[in-house]
């Protein structure tokens, strides 16, 4: 077997072990676009921000120097995919994480981009 024959080997156990242990495409794209919504400087400052407070948008807009409406546009992004919820206070809208999760992801993420 010459080098060439090397890089055309296949170990059919080991693909066969892995692929079985693949979640299902569905999954694979619905954790694709979880961390789509992770992609933007916005929503990460957002999220940071609901790390410390429950927040109003207007609380948020002045926090972040954004317009309300920017604001209002990224929470329904992350209220969409799960990562905030939220509660009314008469007219007031108040944000926060949805879970311990989310907290979990960000902080691992800056663990690594901070190695």
């Amino acid at each position: 077997m010459d080098n060439k024959d090397e890089f055309l080997c296949v170990h059919e156990d080991v693909v066969e072990k892995v692929k079985s242990q693949l979640p299902p495409d569905e999954i694979l794209y619905d954790l694709a676009e979880l961390f789509k919504v992770f992609g933007d400087t916005t929503r990460i400052r957002i999220l940071y921000a609901l790390f410390e407070s429950e927040l109003c948008v207007n609380d948020m807009a002045q926090l972040l120097g954004l317009s309300q409406t920017a604001v209002s546009h990224q929470l329904r992004v992350l209220k969409n995919n799960k990562l905030v919820r939220f509660r009314k206070e008469g007219k007031i809208v108040f944000y926060s994480l949805s879970d311990d999760h989310v907290r979990s992801i960000i902080e691992m993420g800056m663990e690594h981009v901070e190695e």
